[in-house]
């Protein structure tokens, strides 16, 4: 195998003067409490620094358990740490992001975040249902906020200093825009599906000029078909480097100036994701230039329902 270098340590710097996100971070949709815990703490202790959660995750209280877990055996620091959580659907109402946000400082057991992500650009009926349903089964949306309130709800929360930054996921590149030329406190980070057969170019061209940070979701496809992992241009790359397939995804994604989450249960596995190396630059040509296919695998973006939670979660 190819000796890492210092890819891994890559940071961002943030628009807010607030520091910097690591570009390589791990994210917790995973459905089992006390697998999410474990991986969590196998994650910090493999040398991630940036952890990805969500109020609809259903794993802020593991993942804050395996960060004080951690720091009370002395190996790391609170401030060493960079906690992404985000709002979700049903309390896009101002004073609803609010509470949300409180409760998600109190499943994590921490009196900050360093970012706060709108999880989706759909607000859903206000309420304690996650998923709201009419009696046809569709989805029961709020006309009655905008992207604009919610937004302003969430710059009141930096103000307060409970959040360090803000930012939106599963956004446009329209719907960023709306937001960042509306805003006070601009958009620090746009989270959203990025790979090879969804590079979002254009959006990634729109946060470079801003300052913007984007944060690429499933870098290595997810998983699903086609598989991304089993293309012939990255198994080729793969084995002309001595990497395996998923360090060649995640190698790419920073190097081309995105940060990323990269999720398993696996310490084997979490380890060997963040034992990257530097992509020469005809294999990041051969990635950017050579791969056509086109694929979303992640329709939230479409309509604020999450591919990957199972309905009634």
């Amino acid at each position: 195998m190819v000796e890492p270098d210092n890819l891994r340590y890559t940071k961002l710097s943030l628009n807010t003067g607030s520091g910097a996100i690591p570009a390589l971070g791990f994210g917790t949709l995973i459905p089992d409490p006390i697998a999410t815990r474990n991986a969590t703490k196998a994650a910090l202790e493999a040398g991630f620094r940036l952890l990805d959660t969500a109020e609809r995750y259903r794993t802020e209280k593991e993942v804050g358990e395996a960060m004080q877990e951690v720091f009370k055996a002395g190996k790391i620091e609170r401030q060493d740490v960079f906690l992404v959580t985000k709002l979700w659907n049903n309390n896009h109402r101002p004073e609803r992001a609010k509470l949300a946000f409180e409760a998600s400082l109190k499943r994590l057991g921490l009196d900050y975040v360093d970012l706060y992500l709108i999880h989706t650009p759909f607000a859903f009926q206000p309420g304690d249902d996650q998923d709201p349903r009419d009696a046809n089964d569709q989805v029961i949306y709020d006309k009655g906020v905008t992207l604009l309130d919610t937004w302003r709800a969430l710059e009141g929360l930096v103000d307060e200093g409970k959040c360090k930054a803000i930012g939106v996921s599963d956004f446009s590149l329209e719907q960023v825009k709306e937001i960042f030329e509306a805003s006070r406190i601009k958009p620090a980070v746009v989270h959203v599906e990025s790979h090879p057969y969804l590079p979002q170019w254009e959006l990634l061209d729109y946060c470079r000029k801003n300052g913007i940070v984007l944060q690429a979701f499933a870098p290595l496809g997810h998983g699903l078909p086609p598989k991304l992992l089993e293309d012939p241009v990255i198994t080729a790359i793969a084995k002309r480097v001595n990497k395996t397939p998923a360090q060649v995804l995640l190698a790419w994604a920073i190097q081309r100036g995105t940060a990323l989450l990269t999720t398993s249960k696996t310490p084997s596995r979490i380890k060997e994701n963040f034992e990257l190396s530097t992509l020469p630059e005809d294999a990041m040509r051969d990635i950017s230039e050579g791969i056509k296919s086109r694929v979303r695998f992640n329709l939230v973006a479409e309509t604020g329902v999450p591919g990957f939670i199972p309905r009634g979660k």
